[in-house]
């Protein structure tokens, strides 16, 4: 299939809507079959305006008198099986030198009269060549926060072009983000759909799901126009020129989201080191404020070179590596970073990007199965306390919650250790009912509890890391080094108290209180583990704090 790109853009390859054509030209070629693309660039064509003369009809029929490039345009919407047309929305229509592209297209049809067959206007001209079997595709960015409304131009145009209904038209609203690199995630599921819609076009048409993709809004309404305000640069009141820092916290503080507003107003300080400029941004419950004087005590301060900020926003840079570089430094409630994109859309769905918010794993996306704790103690909980009470219907019972364990991975991702914990248990129970001792068996299995959990902290990932990654929103916080190092910290500190369990329960197991061992040995645990709630917020924001 012949393929002609015609795009429309003065920007040429640096065009916001090229970026969808490619996407589209992307998911064409991956419908499997044999293409052969041509592109035409229309600002480095040689293309003068029509003349208006006529020439074309009936001095020299189909050839027209001004010699430049439009033989050449003509040419290739022939040889043309599909043809994209591809250009940005100027003043609600198509830019001047494509219409004059499309205006030089005269030669191509024959003056007569006829009826339009679309039934758009009420007359036509028919075609000189056989146009049977071609298709067109237009595809369109414009500035504005939806393409709703804006297209009644460029849609007549085509109608009048293609005939009503003849043509697939993808026309997207907030062009202008698919050049802004913070906003890459949001842009790049957009574009995923345009690239879907490229293979469904050659196979049976666009899907509906696929046109509800491409026809949802990038962001609301207000955080978008906040957005395009304030990259502009200049202040609303004054009309003067902002410095550009100024400028990219105003565009930070647009992305805020007043869906998430906890209650009560959130002042988020940037200190820009390298420049020495400082902003608040205020998040409340009407949206968000920037103060460039006037400060009000922060909840959160962050103190960065606004170039290691802007690296980590744009995805350039991991945000929790450049923290544990020092690089930045964050004072006061941490937690705000934490859950950043909790308040803040369009973070880069890249490692750590989007700022300081990645610094504990945050800002990815939640296993659609989440990993369960429970799943992970539930064998050795009922094998330490049945067992310990009664050896033998201890065992069975152990037992039966092991076959129980496997019937709850339909709602759980199961892990490794999950399975592992099964078997051991099983084995441990096994050698209960085959007449072992208790008084060695219950010890034998703290031990192995113990050494697994110690054994992972030499692992890339630690054993606490696969279930606490549910708590900063999945398995993506498993490539944040300062996730991993606190989660192999606490790894380490269950497995030594694991590792010590089998001491005094040996010596437990063989006093008249041998069968509350279970519940002796809960007590630890419980203070290890508000320890380890505590850690987990405390530790990053001590690093975070440099």
């Amino acid at each position: 299939m012949k393929i002609l790109v015609i795009n429309g853009s003065p920007k040429g390859e640096r065009s916001n809507t090229y970026r969808l054509t490619q996407a589209f030209l992307e998911g064409m070629g991956e419908s499997g079959e044999a293409l052969e693309t041509r592109e035409l660039e229309v600002g480095r064509l040689k293309l003068r305006p029509c003349l208006g003369c006529f020439s074309c009809w009936n001095k020299t029929p189909g050839q027209c008198c001004i010699s430049d490039d439009m033989g050449l345009v003509i040419e290739n919407l022939l040889w043309a099986d599909v043809t994209v047309w591809s250009f940005p929305l100027y003043y609600f229509s198509v830019p001047g030198p494509l219409k004059n592209l499309i205006d030089r297209q005269l030669p191509m049809v024959l003056p007569f009269m006829e009826e339009d067959g679309g039934e758009t206007g009420s007359g036509s001209h028919p075609a000189r060549y056989d146009m049977s079997g071609k298709r067109t595709v237009v595809i369109s960015t414009c500035g504005f926060y939806t393409a709703e409304g804006n297209y009644d131009g460029v849609k007549s145009l085509f109608d009048h072009l293609c005939g009503k209904g003849q043509y697939t038209a993808l026309f997207c609203g907030q062009g202008e983000l698919f050049r802004v690199a913070e906003v890459k995630r949001r842009t790049d599921e957009y574009l995923e759909f345009v690239r879907r819609a490229g293979r469904e076009y050659l196979a049976d048409g666009i899907s509906a799901e696929t046109r509800a993709g491409l026809n949802r809004l990038l962001f609301p309404q207000k955080i978008f126009e906040s957005m395009a305000d304030a990259s502009w640069g200049v202040n609303r009141e004054t009309g003067k020129r902002e410095s550009d820092t100024l400028i990219f916290t105003r565009q930070m503080a647009a992305l805020y989201q007043k869906e998430s507003w906890p209650g009560h107003d959130l002042v988020l300080e940037m200190c820009y080191t390298d420049v020495k400029e400082r902003y608040q941004i205020v998040l409340g419950r009407e949206g968000s404020t920037v103060l460039t004087e006037g400060f009000r005590t922060a909840d959160t301060t962050v103190s960065t070179p606004v170039t290691v900020w802007r690296a980590i926003s744009e995805g350039k840079t991991s945000g929790s590596e450049a923290l544990m570089k020092h690089q930045y430094r964050v004072e006061g409630d941490f937690e705000l970073l934490i859950t950043w994109d909790k308040y803040f859309a369009g973070a880069e769905s890249g490692d750590d990007a989007g700022g300081g918010e990645q610094a504990a794993g945050t800002a990815l996306h939640m296993p659609s199965k989440p990993t369960g704790f429970h799943i992970l103690l539930l064998p050795w909980i009922v094998f330490w306390v049945a067992a310990s009470v009664h050896p033998f219907w201890g065992s069975l019972i152990s037992l039966a919650a092991c076959v129980l364990v496997p019937l709850v991975f339909y709602r759980n991702q199961k892990t490794i250790y999950d399975v592992l914990s099964v078997g051991l248990v099983t084995g441990f129970s096994t050698a209960l009912l085959l007449g072992a001792p208790s008084q060695l068996v219950i010890p034998l299995a703290y031990l192995a509890f113990g050494i697994m959990w110690t054994a992972t902290c030499f692992c890339k990932i630690p054993l606490t890391a696969h279930y606490s990654m549910n708590d900063y929103d999945g398995e993506k916080a498993l490539s944040n080094p300062l996730f991993l190092k606190t989660n192999r910290i606490l790894t380490l500190a269950w497995g030594v108290l694991y590792l010590l369990t089998p001491i005094w329960t040996y010596f437990i197991l063989g006093t008249g209180i041998g069968g509350w061992v279970g519940a002796i040995n809960s007590v630890l645990p419980l203070l290890l583990g508000l320890f380890t709630a505590w850690f987990q917020k405390w530790y990053p924001a001590k690093v975070a704090k440099g």
